[in-house]
């Protein structure tokens, strides 16, 4: 499976791409590279949000190679390059996580732990990172650290709020109806929604490069969720919640959020890093949802946490 490029944002050099496929046969879109800095600090695996694609972390990866990283990325079922569920390709659907666990599990070991060089560090984002902390407790996947950004354990300001969005989507999964968009969302991505007033990003400029990323590779793009990924999502955010789940979780984590995220809620956030065993949590002033995607200013704090936390990368 290619990897596609626009103006100004260009596939990285040197990579290695290809298919895995799911413990139920699906088949998933994966990237990797090696370093481009000289030492070797082990691998960073990518672990991107609901909707997003590969295509969307190109500086990322960039940044992360100069610092002796390889990376290793892939696809969701349901978004991006990789196979999709539904008759309409722009749904983002699944009817549980445990989809999305078996989707990390087989990326881990059918890419990461044959050909990539270890320690092995996840950095996830919203949806990602929840998944991360999922496998992690279950001993399916096992990373030396995860960095997990803007971390989905439980919604932001919503109306309506969380309670009543969750019955909503479980009264409609259950009629039936688990496949009909949440009322609101867009029909592909972010496309259409200006930038003024977005709840993603504060940077212009990146903003603006994910909509061309989606106007422009209609194949890797998506757009809102089903009630039925809503109603799955409800569940994994809720089990995450019971007292035996956090402690359960060894590796050393870092939560980061943003101080102006209004998706993600950053008060579950705190209370998930209080709870394990070995964590910590950072909230970066001026960032919205999208960390990485954030002005130059505001990004350069993530990445000092980042130095800070994971060995070597200072």
């Amino acid at each position: 499976m290619d990897l596609y490029e626009i103006p100004g944002n260009p596939v990285p050099e040197g990579a290695t791409t290809g298919t895995v496929i799911s413990a139920d046969g699906v088949r998933l879109r994966y990237a990797r590279w090696s370093p481009t800095a000289r030492r070797s600090l082990g691998t960073v695996c990518l672990v991107q949000g609901r909707g997003e694609t590969i295509e969307k972390y190109f500086e990322t990866v960039v940044e992360l190679r100069r610092r002796g990283f390889a990376v290793a990325a892939f696809d969701w079922r349901g978004q991006g390059g990789s196979e999709r569920r539904l008759r309409n390709r722009f749904k983002g659907h699944v009817d549980s996580f445990e989809e999305f666990d078996r989707d990390l599990e087989a990326f881990v070991h059918q890419v990461v732990l044959p050909d990539c060089p270890p320690p092995f560090f996840a950095l996830a984002h919203s949806t990602g990172a929840l998944v991360c902390l999922r496998t992690a407790r279950d001993g399916r996947v096992s990373f030396s650290r995860m960095v997990l950004v803007s971390p989905l354990f439980g919604l932001g300001v919503t109306r309506p709020g969380q309670p009543t969005a969750c019955r909503v989507a479980a009264f409609m999964t259950a009629v039936g109806l688990g496949e009909v968009t949440v009322p609101g969302g867009q029909a592909r991505s972010i496309v259409g929604v200006p930038f003024e007033g977005n709840v993603l990003t504060g940077d212009p400029a990146r903003y603006q490069r994910s909509i061309d990323i989606f106007t422009q590779l209609r194949d890797v793009s998506v757009g809102a969720p089903t009630f039925g990924w809503l109603f799955a999502a409800c569940r994994a955010m809720h089990e995450a919640t019971d007292p035996d789940f956090a402690p359960a979780i060894r590796v050393p984590t870092l939560i980061v959020s943003g101080a102006l995220d209004t998706l993600v809620s950053l008060e579950a956030a705190e209370t998930m890093a209080a709870a394990l065993r070995a964590g910590g949590h950072i909230v970066v002033p001026g960032a919205r949802h999208e960390i990485l995607m954030e002005r130059d200013p505001v990004r350069a704090q993530f990445w000092a946490a980042f130095a800070a936390f994971v060995p070597g990368s200072g």
